[in-house]
């Protein structure tokens, strides 16, 4: 299981899962019905990304999503926070 808290996260998991497979961008972007310029994006966490093609390239992984509550400790939020500021710029 891999805790995945932000779009950078999701994406590095799902190109991991698809070098894990061995299967190259374009085999996925085949199996998954999506562009590989779209994929390119959302493996590299682009915030546009659309999100039923992400369950596309799920379901072409054999990969499910799942939602955990997540509870962060004080020190854990700010380290959070101070990503999504540096995010923001």
């Amino acid at each position: 299981m891999v805790n995945i808290m932000n779009a950078r996260q999701f994406g590095a998991a799902v190109r991991a899962a698809r070098k894990q497979r061995g299967l190259s961008q374009e085999a996925l972007v085949a199996q998954a019905g999506v562009s590989r310029a779209w994929l390119a994006r959302f493996e590299t966490g682009h915030p546009t990304a659309s999100l039923e093609p992400v369950f596309r390239v799920l379901g072409a992984l054999g990969l499910s999503l799942n939602l955990v509550e997540h509870k962060t400790s004080d020190a854990e939020s700010a380290v959070l926070a101070a990503l999504a500021a540096r995010d923001k710029r």
